[in-house]
């Protein structure tokens, strides 16, 4: 049966949910049957579009919606959609705080309805095969996610709430650990739920920043998990030679990379490693399923979801700590100006060794480092 698909949040990566579907609509399983956004849609659309997201599930009643909003926008939609009947695919991240979670896990429960979570790196094949070693493994000593972007001013102007850690009262998801760079952040937590470490119970994080905004661009977090496994994240969009997005576990038994973003992978005992270094390097494993589509499946055949809301309570209770209204303002560091660009000099490999040392920057003697924000986390 063909499912009836609306889009909430048309515009921005909104367009590239909307070529997903019409891809579906091609293999007969999806029809996209609204759009809306409160916005004029680009480029016009053939099918209704509507501002008021209410307007299009009182008059189209779809099966399914898929929510591509601003994070702090998702939860009362989600809730409106989950009232009419539908089953959600809802953007990273999937809400702004706990409490908010539960909430929207109770009223899925209660409806009956599925929620997915765009976290669609967790569909990957190469990510199956990371998590299987991690399951099967006794000896992890210590996991480590390194990303390396760049972002330019008109990232940050792309509208009213970028960059912002409050807008209207709400609080505003735009940091580089919790919107652009979540992705790293909940594969490395799933990572560590892989490895049975348990759930993550401090959180130790350095914030920085290269521009007049709210919110960090770059950010060094240590997490541990109740096993006492040790997570260190070092990611930045004011990076120098770009890397793409690396999960690594290190133990006893060696080293595993795995390569969120393009699913390449490496595990111990492969063939393939870099000139003078012990770390592996990681090949292309081909194969990846779409969430939409898994969602797709779940309503034809009962096929499990890759990412249930359940599955990412861990990431919101991180995001919660970090998104706290008594969160130290992310510190300003000097960098290079290159027309639209930023960039903090030695950055990539200050990323590098945090990640190696399992060190934030203020343990590591670097200059411009602060002291880092500690929290204890909640047993959810």
């Amino acid at each position: 049966m063909t499912a009836r698909v609306a889009l909430i949040g048309a515009n921005g990566h909104g367009r590239w949910h909307r070529r997903r579907i019409a891809e579906l609509r091609a293999a007969g399983i999806a029809e996209l049957v609204a759009l809306a956004d409160v916005q004029p849609i680009d480029p016009a659309p053939d099918v209704p579009s509507f501002i008021d997201y209410r307007e299009l599930l009182k008059s189209v009643r779809p099966d399914v919606v898929v929510i591509c909003t601003p994070p702090h926008t998702h939860l009362p939609i989600a809730l409106d959609a989950l009232a009419a009947g539908c089953d959600l695919l809802l953007e990273k991240p999937p809400v702004t705080s706990l409490a908010a979670h539960h909430t929207l896990a109770a009223a899925v429960a209660s409806a009956g309805r599925a929620c997915q979570v765009g976290f669609q790196a967790l569909g990957s094949l190469a990510w199956s095969r990371f998590h299987a070693y991690l399951t099967s493994s006794s000896s992890i000593t210590g996991l480590s996610a390194v990303a390396s972007w760049k972002r330019d001013d008109a990232y940050y102007a792309r509208s009213s709430w970028a960059g912002r850690r409050h807008l209207g009262g709400r609080p505003v998801v735009d940091g580089a650990l919790v919107n652009p760079l979540a992705h790293a952040v909940m594969q490395a937590l799933s990572a560590g739920r892989a490895a049975g470490a348990g759930r993550p119970r401090q959180l130790e994080v350095e914030r920085y920043r290269v521009r007049p905004i709210e919110v960090e661009d770059t950010a060094f977090a240590r997490i541990t998990f109740d096993s006492g496994l040790p997570l260190l994240i070092a990611v930045t969009l004011a990076g120098e030679d770009f890397i793409a997005g690396e999960i690594e576990a290190r133990g006893t038994a060696g080293r595993a990379v795995l390569e969120y973003p393009t699913d390449r992978l490496a595990l111990p005992g492969d063939a393939r490693t870099e000139p003078d270094e012990d770390r592996p390097e990681p090949a292309l494993v081909e194969g990846r399923t779409d969430l939409l589509t898994n969602l797709l499946a779940r309503r034809a055949d009962g096929t499990p979801l890759l990412v249930p809301l359940d599955a990412t309570e861990d990431f919101t209770v991180v995001l919660e700590a970090l998104t706290l209204p008594d969160a130290p303002t992310p510190h300003l560091v000097q960098s290079i100006i290159d027309g639209p660009h930023r960039t903090i000099p030695g950055i990539n490999a200050l990323l590098r060794r945090a990640a190696a040392t399992l060190k934030l920057p203020s343990e590591l003697g670097v200059p411009w480092a602060q002291t880092p924000d500690k929290r204890r986390l909640p047993a959810n």
